[in-house]
């Protein structure tokens, strides 16, 4: 995936950000928004969206954008930041198809048979996800590990598991650079794949931590089913348009990173891949259309907080080091991660593996704090509680806070010479 710079790379000439003490009113309208989404957890749509447009009226009539004023800053604005909502737009429509495809193929009913049939099973699940998130993007590795524990817990997922299911698919993405938006993000501007993957270091180890007591906790709360459903035969050609479209969106990163990097801030590549697969394996199998309107309420939430994050006048970062790395893990689980790493990848002197973990798996901490929960919420409705999310997912914070220090303590805190 490639994305765009969405945070603002210098203020308005001659314009002071009108604020209230020290901080900008632009964070306030903010930080109001995502309080809203917090409190108001069954009209997450609204409140974004009235934040978003509570946000821009403030840069349209009052601060400005810090491209320019007005319609020709919003226009300029839009232009560099497009890709990013169209790709995301894409993919999380695209992946919500795909998980209905494999749901339909009746596949997640076979799974007891190769599972565990007690808490270890939960913990296989979860290893699954993380080595698929390696590879895939991990909306996707997500979504594929959803619609499983949907079936092998007869849909009575524990709101704790579903968040160490988003963890374990933001882990499995942090040290690759075709696992996550950030990590492509930093391959994109030159950093090398080696630079990013002493991460899993981390990674696993806030797998373990995180997989054993929400898998337990799952176990107590709805067994897993011991044994496949009977009579139930595999749509093989089901089975076979998914391979086909994660393989079309694998192909389409890749080729579009090694040989038209230039294309990626145009064109929302990956995006427009998977959605030629699924049209063109429509002649297999027709999709269930009937998803694309379920999962679009939950698509346009997601981007209305890119949308408004991005008009946050964040033009630099503290001093790159490995606590400012820790602290932008902690902000990625209410700040899209994206504008962030943008400013990382500008500012230099990070280690790069370390600020992947950070910064990919900080975003499981909340349920909107990566597309991939956003994903998930979109099949359990009732994961859209902070509240429920932190409490009864507590060992994901504790996981993110143990990984960074173990990762720290065996490889250290070295940046790599400037990449550019």
């Amino acid at each position: 995936m490639t994305f765009a710079m969405l945070a603002a790379s210098a203020p308005l000439a001659g314009v002071v950000p009108a604020a209230i003490g020290p901080v900008p009113v632009d964070f306030i309208l903010f930080a109001l928004t995502l309080l809203g989404v917090a409190v108001f957890h069954h009209r997450t749509f609204t409140v974004a969206a009235t934040g978003l447009t509570v946000i821009l009226l403030w840069k349209f009539l009052v601060s400005g954008f810090s491209e320019g004023a007005g319609v020709h800053g919003f226009a300029l604005h839009v232009g560099s930041v497009w890709v990013v909502i169209a790709n995301l737009f894409l993919l999380l429509l695209g992946f919500s198809v795909l998980s209905r495809h494999f749901e339909l193929s009746n596949a997640p009913e076979e799974l007891p048979a190769l599972l565990p049939d007690d808490w270890v099973g939960g913990v296989a699940l979860l290893l699954m996800v993380f080595v698929l998130s390696s590879f895939l993007d991990n909306i996707a590795a997500a979504l594929i590990g959803g619609v499983v524990a949907k079936h092998v817990y007869h849909n009575k997922v524990h709101i704790g598991f579903l968040a160490a299911l988003v963890a374990a698919s933001n882990a499995g993405g942090s040290g690759s650079v075709v696992g996550d938006t950030t990590t492509t993000m930093m391959w994109i501007d030159g950093v090398s794949p080696l630079n990013v993957l002493h991460a899993y270091i981390a990674a696993l180890v806030a797998l373990i931590i995180v997989a054993v007591p929400a898998s337990l906790v799952q176990q107590k709360h709805q067994p897993i089913q011991k044994r496949a459903t009977a009579g139930l035969s595999i749509d093989w050609f089901r089975v076979l348009v998914v391979v086909i479209i994660l393989l079309t969106a694998i192909a389409a990163n890749v080729t579009a990173n090694v040989e038209f990097p230039a294309l990626l801030d145009k064109i929302p590549v990956i995006g427009i891949g998977v959605w030629i697969a699924i049209i063109a394996t429509a002649l297999i199998r027709r999709p269930d259309w009937a998803i694309v309107p379920a999962s679009l309420k939950g698509t346009l939430f997601l981007l209305c907080l890119v949308s408004a994050a991005s008009l946050m006048p964040v033009e630099s970062l503290p001093h790159a080091s490995w606590q400012t790395a820790m602290g932008l893990g902690f902000v990625s689980a209410v700040f899209d991660n994206i504008p962030l790493t943008e400013l990382a990848l500008e500012q230099g002197g990070y280690d790069w593996g370390v600020l992947a973990y950070a910064v990919g798996f900080g975003g499981s901490m909340i349920w909107f704090g990566s597309s991939a929960g956003v994903a998930v919420s979109n099949i359990f409705e009732e994961a859209k509680s902070v509240w429920d999310w932190v409490s009864k997912g507590w060992f994901v914070i504790l996981a993110y806070v143990i990984g960074f220090f173990v990762l720290l303590t065996i490889m250290g805190w070295h940046p790599p010479p400037p990449h550019h």
